[in-house]
């Protein structure tokens, strides 16, 4: 037995206008061509009768396709003017149910047809033929239906995997930020309570020794101004950034290396078999924020690692440029790899995503992709004076 699942209210005015037409239309030449045959007046009754029932039946092939079509056609079986309703509502049904469903709606219509042409032979052609032309117009309209059910389904699924892979990058993106305010927040931690702690103890030796000769307490009071004003400089960066206060305290660590320890990582990454070229033009690198050096060591670092990874065997160019009152650039470039060949070590490219968000915090601005063959990684950090 035939069950209809009930259908999505999709079906608008104009859809029900279409099928009205091209119903009435068909529907309409069918009837003509009786008329034109000289059929008695019953029979002519009874078409005119069947083509206005079927057009007024058509468009419940928009909301039940299978109920609609079983009607049509019992009426088709009556009837060569409702040939046209019902083989339409054969391909609305391949179109909206199973193959089975719509096979059996064929096959339906197909038997509907054979009574028709018992009682009312068709002109010219035998009925064995006559039956035969119908199976193929079913089987054309169930196979194009099918095909398109198939096709609608297969959008929806390529859509439906999208917006899930969508969701999931930006999952990602969201972590990889999260993971890199939470590492920045405790690193700038770490350094502005080192920093502090000396302000601290050279204000307690003011405070405690009044009488320390004069150019004891101008150097200590130097001291003190310069370390408000670096601290100043870090607690710039830790506006905004998110950390986690549940963990446990961990011990402290060797200091985060800066743009001094870039030759040491460039040794590094060439005894690993990287040729790197580290053009240094920086103006004045002693007189750099160390959150400056920081994240410039990690934009270079991220550019080795990269290249490591999407370009092994390229070689690398390093470039520092800057001086105080301007700005800090670094730039890091390696020929694109050749077409085809694969990373060395998959990647999910978090590493970038967190580099970007930590370059934002500091005030500076990242960019990297294709250009000129090679694969570019610029960033720019502000150096005040």
């Amino acid at each position: 037995m035939i069950r209809e699942n009930d259908c999505d209210p999709g079906p608008s005015g104009r859809h029900v206008a279409a099928v009205l037409a091209a119903v009435g239309a068909l529907s309409g030449l069918v009837l003509w061509a009786r008329l034109s045959a000289a059929e008695p007046t019953a029979l002519v009754v009874l078409d005119a009768t069947a083509a206005v029932l079927g057009w007024l039946l058509s468009p419940v092939l928009l909301w039940r396709p299978v109920r609609g079509t079983l009607g049509l056609t019992v009426l088709a079986a009556l009837s060569p003017v409702a040939t046209p309703p019902a083989t339409l509502g054969a391909l609305m049904t391949a179109r909206e149910r199973p193959f089975p469903v719509a096979a059996a709606v064929a096959a339906a219509g197909l038997a509907a047809h054979a009574v028709q042409g018992l009682w009312r032979p068709p002109g010219g052609l035998s009925l064995g033929w006559w039956l035969v032309l119908i199976a193929v117009g079913y089987g054309a309209l169930v196979g194009w239906g099918a095909l398109a059910r198939a096709r609608r389904a297969l959008v929806a699924s390529l859509r439906e995997r999208a917006r899930r892979a969508e969701a999931e990058q930006g999952r990602r993106v969201a972590e990889a930020r999260m993971l890199e305010r939470t590492r920045l927040a405790r690193e700038m931690h770490d350094v502005l309570a080192h920093r502090l702690s000396l302000l601290a103890t050279y204000a307690g030796a003011l405070e405690y020794r009044p009488d320390s000769p004069p150019e004891r307490l101008a150097h200590a009071a130097g001291v003190v101004r310069t370390g408000v004003h670096q601290a100043l400089e870090e607690l710039r960066e830790v506006i905004g950034v998110l950390r986690d206060d549940g963990e446990d305290d961990a011990p402290d660590g060797p200091p985060p290396p800066g743009l001094a320890e870039l030759p040491a990582l460039v040794a590094e990454a060439r005894g690993a078999g990287t040729r790197v070229r580290l053009r240094d033009e920086v103006t004045g690198a002693d007189a750099l924020p160390a959150s400056a050096g920081r994240t410039a060591y990690r934009v270079v670092q991220e550019g080795l690692t990269n290249a490591r990874k999407h370009a092994a065997g390229r070689p690398v160019e390093v470039v520092l440029a800057g001086r105080p009152g301007a700005r800090l650039s670094i730039e890091v470039s390696n020929p694109l790899p050749p077409d085809g060949s694969g990373p060395l070590a998959p990647g999910a490219g978090a590493g970038l995503v967190g580099l970007t968000e930590r370059l934002r915090l500091a005030g500076g601005r990242l960019d990297h992709g294709p250009a000129g063959g090679e694969f570019r990684l610029r960033a720019w950090l502000p150096w005040p004076e």
